[in-house]
């Protein structure tokens, strides 16, 4: 075991503007992110780049967001409806971080008006001696259907959650299939979590859905 990668020290930062426009608040922006460290520097800078670049593309995103809240306001004062200020909120959360291995995800949530807000969902991983950002088939054997085999165990788990609770749409099995992403991923202490965005195949009131499947199943698990 290579001591120098095994984990990484995390510090919370968080970023906050306020946009306003004519005295009023348009749009509040809240980020929550983390830097990393490491002995290993170069991996150190290749995965606090990826997190850094992250962070800024959603600045840049926010300032769009400003502009059309400053429309809806411009709106708002036309037809004598209350005009509701816009939220960004961007927040990363740690879901590995041992065995030389990194894995997160980040929710970015946004409110425009309208009943509710949204949130969408991404995800990194990465193996920390190198930093290199891995995909979902390296945890596989490469003569490993892994798509087929993630699809069976999460459609066996959500079968017993629909049975209990029904909260996922009628025809969740195929929208299980038809919604898969690779890129939808991250690691746990338990599995490799697979997860499926607002409306991919349950109501906004279910959120995202999550399915853990065991390192058991897949046949590996994180060590260094």
């Amino acid at each position: 075991m290579n001591n120098n990668c095994y984990s990484a020290d995390i510090i919370m930062h968080e970023y906050n503007k306020t946009f306003n426009y004519n005295n009023t608040e348009m749009l509040k922006l809240t980020i929550k992110y983390p830097q990393i460290s490491l002995n290993n520097k170069q991996a150190e800078n290749i995965i606090n780049a990826q997190i850094y670049m992250e962070v800024n593309n959603y600045k840049k995103y926010a300032k769009h967001l400003f502009k059309q809240a400053m429309q809806a306001y411009a709106r708002s004062k036309t037809t004598g409806y209350p005009f509701l200020g816009y939220e960004a909120y961007m927040e990363y959360f740690i879901t590995y971080n041992e065995n030389c291995f990194f894995s997160l995800y980040y929710d970015r949530y946004e409110f425009t008006g309208g009943a509710h807000g949204t949130t969408v969902r991404a995800s990194d991983t990465w193996e920390l001696c190198c930093g290199t950002c891995l995909s979902l088939y390296s945890f596989f054997r490469p003569d490993t259907d892994y798509k087929h085999l993630l699809i069976n165990e999460i459609i066996r788990q959500a079968e017993a959650i629909q049975r209990r609770q029904n909260i996922y749409f009628e025809d969740y099995k195929s929208l299980i299939i038809k919604n898969f992403n690779k890129d939808s991923y991250y690691l746990s202490p338990e599995g490799i979590t697979i997860y499926y965005q607002q409306y991919d195949i349950a109501p906004y009131s279910t959120g995202i859905v999550e399915f853990t499947v065991p390192y058991s199943v897949i046949g590996w698990k994180p060590n260094c």
